[in-house]
């Protein structure tokens, strides 16, 4: 044998042993079997990952019934604007008791408030089923239910935020669970869509609101079934009024909270209003029906799942304020672009990308501002963060709805897309303000001051590192 084959045949022994053992594939499967098992660290909690399988069942429901809604409207009445009025009068209740439900859920134990607010949500999800089962439903019986549905969910979501944290031994661990949180939430944003359009097709949208009815009984078992530490929590004795004010204090005067706040008010305004017009470019500009709807929702969905797995994989809050950043321009060029398509394909593809710019920007606010505020104001703060989606939303829905009415669904698209791209652009031109004074040290992003006026200048270094 000559050399050159010897020494070729001596590398390709050489190579064989670094993939064998102590080599490359084991190498490779266990920084693989590392970066799966970090993803997933908040799962090691006992009472999250009861939460986590529960509501993972509940939220398919969930968009089941909001497709189902949109679709059911459109079918009775064939009116955009009407769409955007069911839309505002949900989500306009839930603003408007935003701060009072903040500081109630405060007051209360927080996992009987959400065990009362998922039992009332499967009593109103099981009468709207029984009202469209019948064919007896009006619009208006619909606005009504979509009113109680608004109610509960201004009580329900800062109890659901600020009970997140309740539900870890260890608070490090809060970036991760609010990241899966969202993966959940978008797997059935995902799957719930596909579904109903699928049952709608079939058997029409009461089956869809009988499904959610029942899903909510997963999550009410698997509150029951967890173990809670009592917290020892600073709390006022103060009125409502003067916890409510303190809360806005805290808000209107800490510049990093404030500012990130406000860019997701201004997504949720003219980011998610998109939503109410998918059932007319699914029907009117596309040419299709509800399976139609339901893959262009699907599709935002596997956008919406995959920025919530990026953000599960990350090991820290470092970077997040660039990321919210480009996430807004990036939702409203996929805007613009899709308000231009006329392809269903291509409209599809942009929809992966509305999807991921949403979450992107919904998920790493959360995170951002649960890693700044303090425990005896975290509900209140989480009822603000809820009032910035549910007070943009719906005048975004109704804004968007006369728009469309006027100009068409397409350009009333374009329109919004514009106005994301311009948020972005404003928020750049904050970041540096705020990065001089996000108060994150490097070990615990929890470890905060009590309140704005105590961030000093030892945490103003750490402070780009958001």
């Amino acid at each position: 044998m000559s050399g050159p084959v010897k020494s070729t045949v001596r590398s390709l022994h050489g190579l064989n042993d670094r993939i064998g053992a102590g080599g490359v594939i084991p190498a490779v499967t266990s920084r693989l079997a590392g970066s799966l098992s970090q993803a997933g660290r908040a799962l090691r909690h006992r009472n999250f990952h009861l939460f986590f399988a529960g509501q993972s069942i509940s939220l398919i429901g969930t968009w089941m019934t909001r497709l189902a809604t949109s679709w059911l409207v459109y079918r009775l009445t064939h009116s955009v604007l009407l769409l955007g009025i069911v839309t505002f009068a949900g989500q306009i209740v839930s603003f408007a008791l935003g701060p009072f439900a903040g500081v109630w859920v405060e007051r209360l134990d927080r996992r009987k408030t959400l065990l009362w607010t998922q039992a009332a949500a499967a009593v109103q999800s099981l009468t709207m089923a029984a009202l469209t089962l019948a064919q007896v439903i009006t619009l208006w019986e619909i606005i009504a239910l979509t009113v109680v549905q608004g109610l509960i969910n201004a009580f329900d979501m800062p109890a659901r935020q600020s009970f997140l944290v309740q539900m870890l031994e260890d608070r490090n661990d809060l970036s991760n669970a609010i990241a899966l949180n969202s993966s959940m939430a978008n797997g059935g944003r995902l799957i719930g869509p596909a579904i109903a359009g699928l049952v709608i097709g079939a058997v029409g949208e009461g089956w869809c609101f009988l499904i959610d009815g029942v899903s909510y009984f997963a999550v009410i078992a698997s509150l029951l079934l967890m173990r809670i530490r009592p917290t020892d929590v600073r709390r006022t004795s103060g009125s409502m009024l003067e916890q409510i004010r303190e809360g806005w204090d805290y808000v209107r005067t800490f510049r990093p909270i404030r500012t990130v706040l406000l860019l997701f008010a201004l997504i949720s305004l003219m980011g998610y209003s998109y939503v109410v017009l998918l059932p007319v470019f699914a029907a009117r500009v596309l040419h299709g029906g509800p399976t139609t709807l339901g893959w262009l929702t699907g599709a935002s969905g596997i956008g919406a799942l995959g920025s919530a797995l990026s953000l599960a994989f990350r090991k820290s809050v470092v970077g997040l304020t660039r990321m919210v950043q480009v996430a807004a321009a990036m939702l409203g060029g996929a805007l613009i672009l899709f308000g231009l398509s006329h392809t269903f394909w291509l409209s599809l593809v942009l929809m992966v990308f509305v999807g991921f710019g949403l979450m992107q920007c919904a998920s790493a606010s959360n995170t951002i501002i649960q890693s700044l505020v303090t425990e005896d104001k975290r509900a209140r703060v989480m009822s603000y963060y809820m009032m910035a989606f549910f007070g943009g939303a719906p005048f975004g829905s109704l804004l968007i709805s006369m728009l469309a009415h006027r100009i068409g669904a397409p350009h009333a698209v374009i329109i919004t897309g514009a106005f994301c791209i311009a948020a972005s652009l404003w928020f750049t031109l904050e970041l540096p303000k705020v990065s001089a004074v996000v108060p994150v040290k490097s070990g615990n992003p929890l470890d905060q001051p009590d309140a704005p006026d105590q961030v000093d200048a030892t945490h103003q270094n750490v402070g780009a590192s958001l």
